[in-house]
């Protein structure tokens, strides 16, 4: 874009030193200088250089001879007379530069001292340490690449705010070191859950974002119109349906890493669109994916923090031990003296929710749903320890195999500090039963429970043509990674969380 049509822009909201910054456009055109470069060839990163310098002399650091081409955003500047100090940013750290009117040259050191702090460069030269130790790249030629028109947030007292912050994740990424390394160490986490169940024979796969029914999950959907076929779809809750097809056809050991949409709330811990992992083991069950899952997560954790003992908010957890296996009636009945498993009257049921002021919803008004209700509102907050919490009531789990009790099915959630990581099951693999447990989550969903599962019947035909015994499990990606990098909110995990929109 040419410096004149930038500065015909209206100028009447800029700050003196954003019209000072797009006045240098001209001045850079004027010099030959394109403010919005091209190509550059980077043969280092600051990381590489500080890791070359790192336990030498200056004199072996000089006899290394060292010719190295960075490039990154200017973050500090010393400008001096005939010689200065710039800071460059790269993706992996800052790396010094010192220029000098010897070094470049007249016209390429009358260029440099164009630079404001924000703005993207190239330098080339030898590496160097200075006085102070400090590794620096000692410049014979600058290049300038990128005009940035705004002055940066002050370092100590500029984005703050983590609304502000994740609205501008650009800005939170250049001023906040924590920030980019949660998005690097992000993928590595994926990576490393990839490594690990690839090196169980796992294969992975994808499948259909867009689904014509509502299942896997007990959540309220996202609808999203198809113009060519005239039809409404759902952008999926669960991947499990597609999963399990993919079980029925005969891959054995399969997983897939995607985004889910659920049109919920918004708070600490939840997103609009997330991330998770469904795993599918056939010829497993609930125990196989108990020793998966605790494996999964230790290895991880070590491949990512390198030690088994991590902060979480204040808080230790401990992953060198066994993790916690516990029936939910159990967690119940030490937290209140109730054994749920007496408990087969709905009266009844109201009348101990009363007492310890727990309240039901009329949609899910069984003793199955109350049951789940006491253990979220008295016990889930107190298992900050990893602990799998298992044997659900089969209200809460439409598409998981019984127990012996059929009033319960195979199925853990892991908790960690109070919050869901995992959910697992022992999957249903019986057409006739998955289909009366369908119908009577479509009865649900007609009197108006929401987050209910609607009746599928290629899902269901799917099992007819036999699925074997198997184990399967969800983990929350997003809140994995918030719990091994230490993250607070959902928000400071996902590059661009779904915001309110800021009012005019």
């Amino acid at each position: 874009m040419k410096a004149s049509k930038i500065m015909a822009d209206n100028t009447q909201n800029l700050n003196d030193q954003e019209i000072v910054r797009r006045e240098k456009l001209s001045k850079y055109q004027s010099l030959g200088v394109d403010p919005y470069g091209s190509r550059y060839d980077v043969t280092h990163h600051a990381d590489e250089l500080h890791s070359m310098c790192k336990d030498k002399t200056q004199e072996q650091v000089e006899n290394m001879n060292l010719h190295v081409s960075v490039a990154g955003r200017i973050m500090s500047l010393r400008k001096m007379g005939k010689a200065s100090f710039m800071t460059l940013q790269d993706v992996s750290g800052n790396i010094q530069g010192y220029i000098s009117l010897d070094g470049v040259g007249e016209d390429t050191y009358s260029l440099f001292k164009l630079a404001d702090i924000g703005d993207i460069v190239g330098i080339k030269g030898h590496l160097m340490l200075t006085q102070t130790g400090e590794p620096t790249v000692k410049v014979d030629d600058y290049t300038f690449l990128t005009k940035c028109l705004h002055p940066l947030p002050e370092k100590f007292h500029g984005l703050t705010d983590i609304e502000e912050r994740t609205r501008r994740r650009y800005l939170d990424l250049i001023m906040n070191p924590e920030a980019k390394s949660v998005a690097l160490k992000r993928p590595a986490i994926i990576r490393s859950i990839q490594r690990f169940l690839d090196g169980r024979g796992f294969e992975e796969v994808e499948t259909s974002v867009l689904s014509p029914i509502l299942g896997g999950a007990n959540a309220r959907p996202f609808i999203t119109h198809h113009n060519a076929l005239d039809k409404d779809y759902y952008l999926r809750i669960a991947t499990e349906l597609y999963l399990k097809r993919l079980i029925v056809g005969g891959l054995e050991k399969v997983y897939e890493i995607g985004r889910l949409f659920r049109n919920e709330g918004m708070d600490a811990f939840h997103n609009p669109e997330f991330t998770t992992i469904e795993i599918y083991q056939a010829y497993s069950d609930l125990d196989g994916m108990h020793e998966l899952v605790e494996s999964l997560i230790k290895k991880v954790n070590l491949d990512i923090n390198g030690v088994e003992q991590i902060e979480y908010q204040g808080t230790t957890l401990d992953f060198s031990k066994t993790f916690k296996w516990v029936k939910m009636n159990d967690l119940i009945k030490e937290k209140t003296g109730i054994d749920f498993e007496q408990v087969t009257d709905l009266d009844k049921a109201h009348e101990l929710a009363k007492e310890f002021n727990i309240a039901i919803d009329p949609k899910k008004d069984t003793v199955g749903y109350i049951m789940n209700e006491f253990f979220e509102e008295l016990c889930q907050k107190e298992l900050v320890q990893p602990t799998f919490v298992y044997c659900y009531p089969i209200e809460t789990s439409p598409l998981t195999k019984k127990s012996k009790d059929p009033r319960f099915v195979e199925r853990f959630e892991l908790f960690i500090c109070g919050k869901e990581i995992a959910n697992a099951y022992s999957e249903l693999n019986d057409p006739i039963d998955q289909r009366e447990r369908l119908k009577a989550q479509a009865e649900a969903k007609a009197k108006g429970d929401e987050e209910a599962n609607e009746m599928d019947n290629d899902f269901v035909e799917a099992l007819e043509y036999g699925m074997p015994p198997t184990g399967g499990v969800g983990i929350g990606i997003d809140r994995l990674v918030m719990l091994l990098l230490n993250q607070p909110t959902i928000r400071e995990v996902i590059l661009f969380p779904t915001l309110k929109p800021v009012s005019d």
